[in-house]
């Protein structure tokens, strides 16, 4: 299987808050081959915190991200090194300093990386999960004519007001009242461990479904961990503990004030969707439930929606067990079928 990794330099990126990046980095990692008409691109960009290597549990030959057929993009976005980040971009936008980036802006500086690396002019399908989920809806609004079908997975148009409140309060505000925050001018982001791992306390109480944890039938112990404390220790504090707190920081706040309809009518910019889109939701999801994702479906012409029954709720899209994998295996042969 053919791996390839770049980034990808704009000069004097003009960002969405008016701020100008004199050089804006976006990473990716693509699997596959373009073939020569080019017609054969599949975009799947990551969710918070995420990096291309964690969505490669699903990509493989035989299964519907099938690498020996399509030419898979795995794009960075601002806030995770090393695309531009408040962490390695230097003065005067380097730390806190770093001007707020926005789901438009990545997906604006995606197209651009497609069009001029690439070559790459239409997508069969935009993908994605939670974060992810924003950016295929910033697509299929902002480049209609370029995005084919869309997948909507774990995810929505926009943040609910509770998604919101999940951001501010588990991912932003452990980070601000660290006492070593320093607005933001920490001397080392290491310093701030206390709240990086209180990030990692609130999401396992808050990501996983209830299920997860009930006597007798704990999900976490199929997943090889001793207890609950050795969960949260080994999956959450360590999935957040490497991270630069002004980083997080930064996209938190941008999936916060994801709006592809750039405040006006969500539904209205929904409706002039041109791709085929598939919106998929899990049982026990309580960052994108789908009751909320139906609605996100019913807004969206020729929408596919599809209620998946399982045990991992909003973490499904880790590929916990046999059924995750099944169930988003079968609704992306689905949509890149239609």
């Amino acid at each position: 299987m053919t791996v390839q990794n770049g980034v990808f330099e704009i000069q004097n990126f003009r960002m969405q808050s008016g701020a100008t990046l004199p050089v804006a980095r976006i990473s990716y990692r693509t699997h596959g081959l373009l073939n020569a008409e080019k017609s054969n691109a599949i975009l799947f960009p990551c969710f918070l915190g995420g990096v291309p290597e964690a969505l490669e549990i699903w990509i493989g030959e035989g299964r519907p991200l099938d690498p020996s057929k399509y030419f898979i993009i795995l794009p960075g976005q601002f806030g995770i090194a090393p695309s531009s980040s408040p962490s390695n971009t230097p003065a005067p936008y380097d730390g806190a300093s770093f001007p707020q980036s926005t789901i438009a802006d990545d997906v604006i500086a995606q197209e651009q990386m497609l069009r001029e690396v690439f070559g790459v002019a239409e997508l069969q399908l935009v993908l994605g999960w939670s974060v992810g989920a924003l950016q295929t809806y910033e697509w299929a609004v902002r480049f209609p004519d370029a995005v084919k079908r869309m997948a909507s997975i774990a995810g929505a148009a926009k943040p609910s007001d509770w998604t919101k409140l999940w951001l501010k309060s588990v991912i932003e505000e452990p980070l601000t009242t660290d006492p070593f925050w320093a607005n933001g001018h920490y001397a080392d982001g290491a310093s701030l461990q206390a709240g990086k791992r209180q990030i990692g306390h609130l999401a396992a109480l808050t990501l996983p479904p209830k299920a997860f944890y009930k006597m007798g039938e704990e999900v976490w112990r199929n997943l090889g961990f001793s207890s609950v404390p050795d969960f949260v220790a080994r999956f959450w504090e360590a999935f957040w503990l490497p991270y630069d707190p002004n980083d997080l920081v930064l996209q938190a706040r941008k999936a916060w004030a994801a709006d592809p309809a750039r405040g006006g009518d969500i539904r209205k910019a929904q409706a002039g969707i041109k791709a085929r889109v598939m919106v998929a939701a899990f049982t026990g999801d309580a960052m994108f439930p789908p009751e909320e994702g139906a609605l996100d479906a019913a807004a969206t012409p020729g929408s596919l929606f599809r209620h998946l029954e399982g045990s991992s709720g909003h973490l499904a899209t880790f590929s916990l067990s046999e059924t995750d994998r099944t169930n988003i295996d079968s609704v992306l042969a689905e949509i890149l079928g239609a």
